[in-house]
């Protein structure tokens, strides 16, 4: 796990002094050493920043072939390297280092950019080929890893993090339209909130030329159509997930240093906790969040899961007062907005594992996407029962496209819709004719994808494509602020194309959601995780009380001379909403808490990033 930069121009020579500042600015994720590379002919430049786990003596990047004109630098990990490792020497290929990485390189000097069939994991990299004047970068199936790209005249800027094209000297603005379609939905996958910068989608590769940069899909989620899969019993399928979740998370505990473990009192995490310390010859550290407030706390449940298995328990405790002293940092390293303190509470979770010797934990997002475990999915799987209720004029695009209206996307448009009341007058008016959900659909291969599908196979697809890599696994970035990789086994692309096999009716049988992973991990759950249903990782909201510091930061900053500034907003307006906040009563605040922490992570954004 790494940070990494590449600079590409098609005639002026770079700067070193420019790719040395963006490789620097990327020191947080790679602390243990900084390299950079640039050709002779000074036109590309590749940088590193390395957190050593595999291969900790001679694992330095860019790595070079064996002739010199390949050079590559990754970010993330390669899993069953050593399998491959093995076939390439076999074939001729001499490594130059023990770690995972080197296998892109050689793997492509075979195949080209196919060489991503065979690579499992969660990854970001950037490979320069002399020989053919072309840089080609990739991101993992899923988007677990981030990269950005930004072009500035006739040159190229490549990053693991927004920032480091700024130190780059990539202008850092607002991008307006972006930032609208952030506010009534989410960002489209290939989009940032930031004028001029783009992200490798998931599953995609980019290619860099003289002539121009393309972006070519190389893996979808790729749902079956009901009647065209193999039907197995019940049991088969029961164990064939059980060992597949294994193979997953064994292969995830290979490193050179220690690995320990996120845990919630949740099915997801104690099942990754309990198979991992099944294939562990010494017992796990298991690092647990707690928050105040009975509703929100897990601990004591993830204390009993953490006993059952036999791993070292350790408890953080958290409060709001934490949260409003490490938000503006949170979201500094986030580069984007949240709703809801549980980033904060994933930023310092990891500023404890990194404090306790830890580089590696292995957590369990993702299984909520592949098995149906959020309500959600239960609304979209009856949606016929429920398809009588009057359908939101916003969404009325949404409808008619997918015969259906997925049960977030119009949970979603019914909370942001407030965002209407509070936009200033001249950005909304730029806006106006704009259909930001309509506009969500236009990015997807909807006839390829999602037609013959059913409504909630193409509701997790268009979650697992959106909300997935832009909100939820912005957490990598949090994580990666303190220097601590988190491996997610559930995001293994060969378990997912097991599940994406099965029949919903494994997935969601009556009221229980993740039927089948439920089943597949039973020895390994108590029978509390085992018989309890999905509560969401959430913090407690920062409206819960009016007397915390959080609630206090949201007043002090939206009401302050520097939101003024803020081009998106009309000030009075937050400032009234901000007035009655006192006189509702709790669950009125509660239902406003998303907006508000959003239009504050804004204002950090605009402040911090000099927006």
């Amino acid at each position: 796990m790494c940070g990494i930069v590449a600079i590409f121009s098609k005639q002026e020579p770079i700067s070193t002094e420019v790719l040395a500042q963006a490789t620097q600015r990327l020191h947080h994720r790679g602390p243990d050493q900084q390299c950079q590379w640039v050709a002779p002919h000074q036109r590309v430049g590749l940088g590193h920043t390395r957190l050593s786990i595999i291969d900790l003596t001679t694992g330095e990047q860019p790595i070079a072939n064996e002739a010199e004109n390949l050079r590559i630098v990754v970010n993330g990990e390669f899993y069953d390297f050593e399998r491959i490792v093995r076939e390439l020497k076999q074939r001729g290929h001499q490594f130059r280092t023990g770690s995972d990485s080197e296998i892109a390189l050689h793997l492509y000097e075979e195949m080209g950019t196919q060489c991503l069939e065979h690579l499992r994991g969660e990854f970001a990299f950037v490979l320069w080929d002399e020989s053919k004047e072309l840089l080609f970068a990739a991101r993992d199936r899923f988007g677990i890893k981030p990269l950005y790209y930004a072009l500035v005249g006739d040159t190229i800027y490549l990053a693991s993090e927004v920032k480091a094209l700024f130190a780059a000297g990539v202008p850092a603005k607002w991008d307006r339209e972006s930032f609208f379609q952030q506010l009534f939905i989410y960002l489209n996958q290939d989009r940032t909130l930031f004028a001029g910068v783009y992200q490798v989608p998931p599953g995609h590769y980019l290619l860099a030329t003289r002539q121009g940069v393309q972006l070519v899909r190389y893996w979808d989620l790729d749902y079956p159509i009901p009647g065209t899969t193999t039907g197995r019993s019940d049991a088969e399928y029961i164990k064939q997930l059980h060992d597949t979740l294994a193979e997953a998370i064994r292969i995830r505990l290979r490193a050179d240093v220690p690995v320990g473990c996120f845990l919630s009192g949740g099915v997801d995490s104690s099942t990754v906790l309990g198979m991992a310390a099944k294939y562990s010859s010494e017992p796990i550290r298991a690092f647990t969040v707690s928050f105040d407030g009975t509703a929100y706390d897990e601990k004591a449940i993830a204390r009993e899961t953490a006993a059952y298995v036999g791993a070292d328990f350790q408890s953080i405790p958290l409060n709001q007062s934490d949260f409003a002293n490490h938000l503006a940092d949170a979201i500094w390293y986030a580069e984007t907005l949240a709703i809801n303190p549980h980033g904060v509470a994933r930023y310092l979770q990891s500023r404890v594992v990194h404090n306790s010797g830890y580089k590696v934990v292995l957590s369990g997002e993702g299984s909520d996407e592949i098995f149906a475990g959020y309500s959600h999915a239960r609304q979209d799987l009856f949606f016929n029962q429920t398809s009588s209720n009057p359908t939101p004029v916003a969404l009325a695009g949404v409808e008619k496209i997918l015969g259906f209206i997925p049960y977030w996307l119009k949970e979603i448009a019914i909370t942001r819709s407030l965002f209407h009341l509070l936009l200033a007058p001249d950005y909304a008016a730029q806006f106006v004719d704009q259909d930001a959900y309509s506009s969500f659909l236009k990015q997807f291969d909807i006839p390829g994808q999602l037609t013959g599908r059913e409504p909630v196979i193409q509701s997790l697809y268009l979650w697992s494509k959106s909300i997935l890599p832009n909100y939820i696994l912005f957490a990598e970035r949090l994580e990666m602020a303190h220097a601590v990789e988190v491996r997610l086994p559930f995001l293994d692309h060969h378990l997912f194309e097991l599940v994406r096999q099965m029949p919903t009716s494994l997935l969601i049988r009556g009221m229980k959601e993740k039927y089948i992973l439920r089943e597949a991990a039973r020895p390994f759950l108590t029978d509390t995780v085992y018989a309890r249903p999905k509560q969401p990782f959430t913090a407690p909201p920062a409206t819960l009380t009016t007397n915390n510091k959080l609630y206090t930061l949201i007043q002090d900053s939206l009401r302050s001379s520097a939101m003024k500034s803020l081009p998106f907003f009309d000030q009075a307006a937050v400032i009234t909403l901000l007035d009655k906040l006192p006189e509702m009563n709790v669950n009125k605040r509660i239902a406003l808490d998303s907006i508000l922490l959003m239009i504050l992570c804004t204002y950090f954004l605009h402040t911090k990033y000099n927006l």
